[in-house]
């Protein structure tokens, strides 16, 4: 926490003074989920790490993951401490590292994505790197890539005094993570500094494909809506069509995460392209 998020009035917005920006009427993440409300479905979100297992095959994967159905594409900035992270997405993370991933790849990929196809390029990232690079020389650069925003695991809204101002400066959506155990209070402010969608986590734990998903992620997202979240889209533990029809039925997007990273483990940018197509239900 820097001393912005920490004295009343050293900052723009933060939590401390109760002010937030104002909702970001050019947000195309927000665009691209009414296009898919209109049409009587979810927005079918998927995850995959830049740079796994190159930057070109990760880039290939993400463009065949556009075409094939998902809507938001989540690209992952690999971290050497992905606390957060399933053991797959960590293997294909450190791998990825490994193998020479520069957080610039990640404006390349954007670029190269947001051309071939129609789906909207957001990042997932843990909140160090950026800070490594700069606040605002990254927001920047990913917004004249054609980036739309930047989900933030280990970013909290209190700390986010910066990021606000930035993301507002770059026309970024900001998109924090709500959990199961969140208290009321809490899902409002998440809610208040939110755009594009709020992330709700539909599992306690780290990511990773499961068999069946949480019953508690309906509660969290009628909770969330009470609470003023401008979209709720579910994730951790998706792997399926079924998966995709059941949070569907309730939230504005479906997230797809490991199931998608073992598809391209095993068969390539081609596999991740089918799993796509079954999620989507496209066949």
């Amino acid at each position: 926490m820097t001393y912005q998020d920490a004295i009343s009035g050293a900052a723009k917005y933060s939590v401390l003074n109760k002010s937030f920006p104002a909702p970001n009427t050019d947000s195309k993440l927000a665009a691209k989920i009414a296009q898919c409300k209109a049409e009587g479905r979810p927005a079918l979100v998927g995850y995959l790490p830049v740079g796994y297992p190159s930057v070109e095959e990760s880039i290939a994967a993400a463009i065949e993951l556009g075409k094939n159905g998902a809507d938001i594409i989540e690209l992952g900035i690999p971290y050497s401490d992905p606390v957060m992270d399933g053991p797959v997405i960590q293997k294909a993370t450190e791998e990825a590292i490994e193998n020479g991933f520069r957080l610039t790849d990640t404006f390349r990929a954007t670029r190269e994505i947001t051309a071939a196809c129609d789906a909207v390029v957001t990042v997932m990232t843990y909140w160090n790197p950026i800070l490594r690079f700069g606040v605002d020389e990254f927001a920047r650069e990913f917004s004249e890539a054609g980036g739309s925003g930047l989900i933030t695991p280990d970013l909290v809204p209190n700390e986010a005094s910066e990021w606000f101002e930035v993301s507002e400066k770059y026309g970024l959506d900001r998109i924090f993570l709500a959990a199961i155990s969140s208290s009321t209070e809490r899902l409002h402010m998440i809610s208040e500094a939110s755009s594009g969608f709020v992330y709700a986590v539909s599992v306690m734990g780290v990511t990773g494909a499961r068999s069946s998903v949480n019953n508690a992620a309906h509660s969290l997202v009628e909770n969330l809506r009470s609470a003023g979240a401008p979209n709720v889209c579910v994730g951790l533990g998706v792997s399926k069509r079924e998966h995709v029809e059941e949070i569907g039925a309730y939230a504005d997007g479906v997230i797809v995460g490991t199931a998608l990273v073992k598809a391209l483990q095993s068969g390539g940018p081609e596999a991740v392209g089918q799993l796509a197509r079954e999620l989507a239900g496209r066949q």
